[in-house]
C-alpha cells in the first residue's frame, strides 16, 4: 500500500491540482487514479500553465478555429472538455467510494467574483453542460459569491467552495451548505448525492503572515524573538481550528437531522498545500492537516513527494491547545488571522482574474497563428 493509499484509509482523500490533455489521452492521469489518486481540480492559472505551454491543444483549437469560436468560447470549449474527459476517467472511481469521490472541479468565471446572479448563471451553464454526477462547479467565497453557492447546492449542484483563507470565511461557507440542504429537506428533495467541499488555503497564509512578522523581527525590539518563534507556524494552526469547527458542526444536532436523510458533511478540502519558503520541509501543509473526512489537494511535485516521504499519522486535530494559543500571540503582536484572511481573499480573486486574462491572451495568440 503506498502513502497515498494509506491516507485514504485514514479518511483522508489526495486530489491532483494539476489537469493537461496529454494526461487525459496519454493514460498518465488513468495510471495515477490506479495508484490511489481520488479526484481533481483546476482553475485558470492551472487551464493558463497547461494551454500556454504545450502543444496539446493545437488540434482541437484549429477544428474550433474553423468553425468560427471567438476567444472565451474557445476556452470554454477546452476547458470543458477537460473536465468531462478527467471525469469519464474518475467516474469508476465516483461509483466505488459511492459519491464520496471521484470529482472534478471546473470554476466559474472569475471575472464573476463580485457578481452573485452572474456566478450562479455560470453554474448552472457549466452542470448543465457536463451532466456529469462527479463534476464540482467551483465558486469563490467572495461575500457576493455566498448567495450564488447556497442556491446553487439547493438547486443539487455541487460545488467546490474555494479561495477560503480564515475561520470567519469558513463559518460562513459551512453555512450557507446547512441551509441549502436544510431548504432541500423542506422541499422533499433527495440530499444523499449533494456533494460539496469547503477548499480552506493554507501556505499563503504563511506567506503573507511570515513576511508582516519578518518586518518585527527586523526592528530588533522587545516583540522580535516572539515574532521570529512564530514563522511558519499561522497556516497549520487556522486551518487545525477550521478542522475543529468542521467537526463541530457536522458532528453537532442541528447536522444530524439532515444526515438521517442522508446528506454528508460537507468536507474541509487543503488547498495551496505546496510549500512556497524552502525553509520549511515539502511536505509540510501534507504531513500537519492528516486526518478524516477531508481532502487535500496537491500539485504533481507534491503529489511525488507525498508517495515518497510523508508520514502518514493522524495530525490535524493534535495539539489544538497549542494552535489556539499561535492565534492569540499572533494577535498580541497585531495579526488578526481574520484580516489577514480578507487580504488574502481580495488578492486571490484578484490572481485569478490575471491567470484568466492571461489565458485569453495565451488563447488568442494561438487563434492568430491557426487562422494565419
Amino acid at each position: 500500500m503506498n502513502n497515498i493509499q494509506k491516507l485514504a484509509a485514514l479518511g483522508q482523500s489526495i486530489w491532483l491540482d494539476n489537469i493537461q490533455r496529454k494526461m487525459l489521452t496519454g493514460g498518465g492521469l488513468q495510471a495515477m487514479i490506479d495508484d490511489g489518486l481520488l479526484g481533481m481540480t483546476s482553475n485558470p492559472t492551472i487551464f493558463e500553465k497547461a494551454i500556454g505551454g504545450s502543444g496539446d491543444y493545437d488540434e482541437a483549437l484549429k477544428a474550433l478555429v474553423a468553425q468560427g469560436a471567438t476567444v472565451e468560447q474557445l476556452y470554454d470549449a477546452l476547458t470543458i472538455e477537460d473536465v468531462g474527459m478527467a471525469a469519464d476517467l474518475f467516474r469508476p472511481v465516483y461509483e466505488r467510494t459511492q459519491g464520496q469521490d471521484g470529482y472534478v472541479s471546473i470554476e466559474v468565471s472569475p471575472k464573476l467574483a463580485h457578481d452573485t446572479a452572474g456566478t450562479l448563471a455560470d453554474a448552472r451553464r457549466l452542470w448543465q453542460t457536463l451532466k456529469r454526477p462527479n463534476v464540482m462547479i467551483k465558486i469563490p467565497a467572495t461575500l457576493e459569491g455566498l448567495p450564488a453557492i447556497q442556491q446553487a447546492l439547493t438547486d443539487g449542484i455541487n460545488v467546490n467552495v474555494t479561495l477560503m483563507f480564515s475561520l470567519e470565511h469558513y463559518l460562513a461557507v459551512a453555512e450557507a451548505y446547512v441551509r441549502a440542504l436544510e431548504t432541500r429537506a423542506q422541499l422533499g428533495e433527495p440530499l444523499d448525492r449533494i456533494a460539496s467541499v469547503a477548499s480552506f488555503f493554507v501556505s499563503r497564509v504563511d506567506t503573507l503572515v511570515d513576511a508582516k512578522l519578518e518586518q518585527v523581527v527586523k526592528a530588533e525590539n522587545a516583540d522580535s524573538a516572539r515574532a521570529a518563534a512564530l514563522q511558519g507556524k499561522a497556516a497549520v494552526a487556522n486551518s487545525k481550528l477550521a478542522y475543529e469547527q468542521s467537526q463541530l458542526l457536522f458532528g453537532g444536532e442541528r447536522f444530524k437531522a439532515l444526515a438521517a436523510q442522508g446528506a454528508r458533511p460537507q468536507r474541509v478540502l487543503w488547498a495551496s498545500t505546496s510549500t512556497k519558503n524552502p525553509k520549511y520541509p515539502d511536505v509540510i501543509y501534507v504531513d500537519t492537516l492528516i486526518g478524516p473526512n477531508t481532502v487535500n489537494t496537491v500539485p504533481p511535485e507534491t503529489y511525488t513527494a507525498i508517495l515518497d516521504h510523508t508520514v502518514v499519522e493522524r495530525t490535524v486535530d493534535r495539539d489544538l491547545e497549542t494552535a489556539r494559543q499561535t492565534v492569540v500571540d499572533l494577535g498580541s503582536l497585531g495579526l488578526d488571522l481574520n484580516q489577514v484572511g480578507n487580504q488574502l481573499s481580495i488578492e486571490g480573486v484578484d490572481k485569478f482574474i490575471k491567470s484568466f486574462e492571461g489565458l485569453l491572451k495565451v488563447i488568442e495568440q494561438k487563434r492568430a497563428a491557426v487562422v494565419k
